[in-house]
């Protein structure tokens, strides 16, 4: 009885690699659901209402959802998919296994220094963010590389091509492996890294989300009598409401970061500099790429304040339903790991 109740017990603490698999596989869940949101809020992201004539009424979820369906059918809500789900699953594999990992290493330190038995204490709010940023940070070198192609194709090459006057010479694959030869036949190498600066900025994006969530869950489960565990309802709302505030603030870079990676923003830089090749150039200049501070002070002088959070409503929508059955599912994915883990300790207990 004792060989058998060894391994169970020492299953019942995820490690970093299974809490990372069991995030990201809720993450790709998530987002697949709501997946022809979120290409709508990328091309309201990549539109500049100032230069492509567009009325505000035409910059929102439902008209942009139609606008695609009626020049590109249904595919136009899944293209770049298997992208957005390979950034996806590397993206929050990377996080949740580094975020796990930093977190667990952290609580430990801290362990060490109390009284043999002590339990440690609940982590500050700056504590959660701390780590979040960390995860966050580590997590975007890695994987920014596949976000850049994934937001090329969700773009598509049709809205690059208006946004830069380029004919594209005719080419028409947008396949990953041929989006990146052209990234890097325009770019170098490092074009597969453009919008770093403001990931990195967007890093404080999950470690509010998550740094928020972990609060208050640890408050609400301090205040009630449940045993460790919040109802998917509660974990809905907490994930709804981390995730709109960590929205709210970080959203004018969200923006910045989409526009730099689709490579919207070059053609607004040209044009405010009197360069060819802009909107109405026809001679294309050699890549000018468009910073994240120089792009968001051009859209305050043409658009004002409000130009900042152009699709924001569209981002919450996505990010919120996005981040909340994220939190569900990623409850539901640790059960079934931890369930795996059990099994297989059992199995490699008798053998």
């Amino acid at each position: 009885m004792s060989t058998q109740s060894q391994p169970a017990k020492q299953a019942q603490q995820l490690t970093p690699f299974a809490s990372a698999l069991a995030g990201a596989l809720g993450a790709c869940f998530s987002n697949a659901v709501v997946y022809p949101l979120d290409v709508a809020k990328t091309r309201i992201q990549v539109t500049s209402s100032a230069a492509r004539g567009k009325r505000k009424d035409e910059l929102n979820m439902l008209s942009m959802l139609l606008e695609i369906f009626k020049q590109e059918g249904i595919n136009g809500w899944y293209r770049g998919f298997a992208a957005t789900m390979l950034n996806t699953f590397s993206m929050q594999y990377a996080y949740f296994f580094f975020y796990s990992f930093i977190r667990s290493s952290y609580i430990k330190r801290i362990t060490l220094k109390l009284p043999p038995g002590s339990r440690p204490p609940a982590l500050s709010t700056a504590a959660e963010l701390s780590l979040g940023a960390a995860a966050g940070a580590l997590s975007q070198i890695f994987t920014i590389p596949v976000s850049v192609i994934a937001t090329r194709q969700q773009v598509g090459r049709s809205v690059r091509e208006s946004s830069q006057s380029s004919q594209g010479e005719g080419q028409t694959d947008e396949s990953f492996i041929a989006v990146a030869r052209e990234i890097v036949r325009e770019d170098g190498v490092t074009g597969l890294w453009l919008g770093i600066k403001p990931g990195m900025v967007l890093t404080v994006n999950p470690a509010i989300t998550y740094g928020v969530y972990e609060r208050l869950k640890s408050l609400l489960l301090l205040a009630s009598s449940v045993n460790g565990k919040l109802t998917p309802g509660t974990s809905f709302l907490l994930g709804a409401f981390s995730k709109t505030l960590a929205t709210i603030v970080t959203y004018p870079y969200i923006m910045a970061k989409v526009r730099i990676q689709a490579r919207t923003s070059d053609a607004d830089a040209s044009e405010s500099e009197g360069l060819p090749g802009g909107l109405n150039g026809n001679i294309k200049p050699k890549a000018k790429h468009a910073g994240a501070l120089g792009l968001l002070l051009r859209v305050l002088r043409k658009e004002g304040f409000v130009g900042w959070y152009q699709g924001m409503s569209a981002q919450i929508i996505k990010a919120v339903l996005s981040q909340a059955l994220l939190f569900v599912s990623k409850e539901q994915f640790e059960h079934w790991a931890l369930a795996i883990m059990v099994l297989f300790a059992k199995f490699t207990s008798r053998s």
